[in-house]
């Protein structure tokens, strides 16, 4: 039923709960694959204004560093998943996270997006927003989200 999952990782422990499930969901399914994928957010205007004074070269560097980051940090999570015999990809993009990931399941025929929320609340959530709410509100494609409180110990 599911060939293609999703699972949008941001970096967070939080995020990486969904794993524990990812890995439950495949070994009942016949999933073919599973495509981590990390969204490099805009740096902040703030940020921008100040690399920009500070040096043209230290703006590009900034973006250039996350981008590095965040392939370095999902090269790690998906060698984890591998060694589980799991067919793994990763994707690194640019961009707003919730409309990226929509972007991306939606041209990709993705069958399933698996994230985890990170449990915010009031007016936290007001303020940044919730990037597994905006999925969920948009997504024509099933989702599985994991709450803070499903993860297990230890992962």
């Amino acid at each position: 039923m599911y060939k293609k999952i999703l699972v949008p990782l941001d970096g967070s422990g939080f995020a990486e709960c969904s794993l524990e499930h990812v890995k439950a969901v495949t070994s009942g399914s016949s999933a073919s694959k599973i495509i981590l994928f990390s969204v490099v957010e805009p740096l902040s205007t703030e940020t921008v204004y100040a690399l920009t004074i500070a040096g043209d070269d230290l703006l590009r560097k900034a973006e250039m560093d996350n981008q590095t980051e965040a392939r370095n940090y999902i090269g790690k999570v998906k060698n984890k998943l591998a060694k589980s015999g799991l067919k793994v990809e990763t994707v690194v993009v640019d961009g707003r996270a919730a409309e990226e990931i929509l972007d991306y399941a939606k041209n990709n025929k993705v069958d399933l997006i698996v994230m985890s929320t990170h449990g915010k609340s009031g007016i936290s959530r007001w303020f940044f927003g919730s990037v597994a709410q905006k999925v969920l509100q948009h997504s024509p494609i099933p989702i599985l989200l994991i709450a803070p409180s499903g993860c297990r110990a230890g992962t």
